[in-house]
């Protein structure tokens, strides 16, 4: 057995089941150390989407993500992807394959310092080596597991992959949780939760990686608090829930701005401030930050207490302490809501991207899973879209890069190849990653791609009148709308211009036995109106 072996072996045991990437002569070994090995090795068509694959696979399973690429531009391609994961907060093992160890540093055909380009996006970069390859990859996927999660770098030279192993099979990582918060901090929690009279949570991405997300729920219950979401977070809790009043700082978020300015706490709940800060919206109430790490907040925040350490310990804290009193009606939470909703459609007299989402939600069975890109139809989509449990709801939010939903989608499905999977992009992301579809295509996925057409970058078309600046270079198309072509590298396509014609192509493409590319075409007007006010 060879070192690159031994790595693939060491992976397996680990929980990974796929990595993605594009080959090269040097990252031959280990591709055939996966094939031996059986390891599956998923091509895609650029290493960026390899790593934004890996991140998904690591959100999806709690096993990191496995990201493949060679080494110069191969790196920095993929660096993409792995800051996507640091980011967001997702464990992923980032494999750059190099030249020989003696060929280092010096002035040759694609050479860089691999470990300087990944330094400042992941949690470590370490070089493997031989008589160490055992350890070194111990050592990583420990550090991609320990909270906050996020992507170790390996660099793997030829040389070490192709040298017999020397080592035995190490102890598989155990990731270990935080430590259990302090008792003199739950108190201190309580007495601020108790003086408070309308207290809201809003629950964040840390959550997402609780042991026992059912903890979020039994304290919202147990105190009857209203509670919000970040984008990342959606569905922890059941949106549907009478206490939610939906997704922050996303599309109308001046209404929800409004309605947390009636409280007099917020509770963040393992609320991550690399999806937006704290001071982006709380102005003058007190908060309470209940979270793995420190709250990162400017000193206009006012923070009465907070409660840092392992999640589930807290919650369970805070849920077995007798229940608090507030004065929120059930009533008051349903009529913002309504009102919230109501904001986000409004009538138009052309096919509208709210009328698209809300068909996709509609055809996708309740336990299914929505990926999508970053844009406007971001904004749009994280304020409308209903998600009743965790994992769901597949979006990127600390890097926000475009090109995260297409393979992202590809990663979802292989992970949970028993739920169906829509990914739902705009035409600017489906420019950038379509050849991804010849991936799903060779996996046999069953992947519906609702294409959202308006012909613009959107979010910057946007940004562009708001600013009174002219519309330039955001236009993706000039030429009038004419139908798809019949097929994307062999995937068929199917145009749709109206809400009938979508619900039936969705609802064909969900029973298709490959990947379909449905292209709505909307006018995308109402933006403007809804996307920032």
């Amino acid at each position: 057995m060879n070192n690159a072996e031994l790595l693939v072996q060491i992976l397996k045991a680990s929980g990974i089941s796929h990595g993605f990437g594009v080959p090269s002569g040097n990252v031959l070994p280990l591709m055939e150390a996966m094939r031996a090995h059986d390891l599956p090795f998923v091509l895609t068509a650029h290493e960026g989407s390899a790593g934004f694959a890996a991140d998904v696979m690591g959100r999806l399973t709690g096993a990191p993500g496995l990201a493949v690429a060679t080494l110069g531009p191969g790196a920095t391609n993929l660096a993409t992807g792995v800051g996507d994961a640091f980011l967001d907060r997702s464990p992923m093992i980032a494999v750059t394959c190099n030249l020989d160890v003696a060929q280092h540093g010096r002035r040759i055909q694609m050479y860089i310092d691999h470990h300087r380009l990944f330094a400042p996006i992941t949690k470590a970069s370490l070089g493997l080596r031989q008589g160490s390859v055992a350890a070194t990859t111990a050592e990583a996927l420990r550090i991609a597991l320990a909270e906050p999660a996020g992507p170790v770098h390996l660099d793997l030279p030829e040389d070490v992959a192709l040298a017999p192993a020397v080592e035995e099979m190490p102890t598989p990582a155990v990731p270990q949780p935080p430590a259990a918060p302090d008792g003199a901090a739950i108190a201190a929690a309580l007495a601020v939760l108790r003086r408070a009279s309308r207290p809201i949570a809003v629950i964040g991405a840390s959550a997402m990686r609780m042991a026992d997300v059912g903890l979020l729920r039994r304290f919202i219950e147990k105190h009857d608090i209203p509670f919000a979401s970040t984008t990342m977070a959606k569905g922890l809790i059941d949106e549907a829930h009478p206490l939610s009043i939906g997704c922050i700082e996303r599309a109308r978020r001046q209404i929800q701005r409004r309605f947390l300015q009636r409280t007099d706490l917020v509770i963040g709940l393992g609320y991550d401030t690399v999806e937006v800060e704290y001071e982006a919206w709380i102005g003058n109430i007190e908060l309470l930050h209940v979270d793995i790490e420190e709250a990162d907040i400017a000193p206009s925040v006012r923070l009465a207490s907070d409660v840092i350490g392992n999640l589930d310990n807290s919650l369970a804290a805070l849920s077995d302490a007798p229940a608090v009193d507030n004065g929120w009606k059930l009533a008051e939470i349903a009529a913002h809501r309504d009102a919230f909703q109501s904001a986000l459609r409004p009538d138009v007299p052309e096919f509208a991207p709210h009328q698209a989402i809300d068909i996709v939600r509609k055809v996708l069975p309740r336990d299914g899973i929505l990926t999508f890109d970053v844009g406007a139809h971001t904004h749009q989509i994280a304020s409308q879209w209903t998600a009743h449990a965790p994992r769901q709801f597949l979006i990127t939010n600390g890097w926000s890069s475009m090109g995260f939903g297409l393979p992202s989608a590809v990663a979802a499905k292989l992970a949970r190849p028993d739920l169906p999977v829509v990914c739902v992009i705009g035409d600017g992301c489906f420019q950038m990653t379509c050849g991804e579809l010849a991936a799903a295509r060779r996996l046999g996925l069953c992947l519906p791609v609702v294409v959202l057409d308006d012909r613009w970058l959107g979010l910057i078309k946007v940004k562009q009148e708001r600013r009174q600046l002219p519309v330039y270079g955001t236009a993706l198309q000039d030429d009038e709308y004419r139908d798809p072509p019949e097929h994307y590298f062999g995937v068929p396509a199917v145009g749709v211009r109206d809400g009938p014609a979508l619900r039936c192509a969705l609802a064909d493409a969900l029973r298709a036995t490959g990947p379909t590319v449905i292209e709505a075409v909307v006018d995308a007007d109402h933006y403007s109106e809804t996307v920032f006010d």
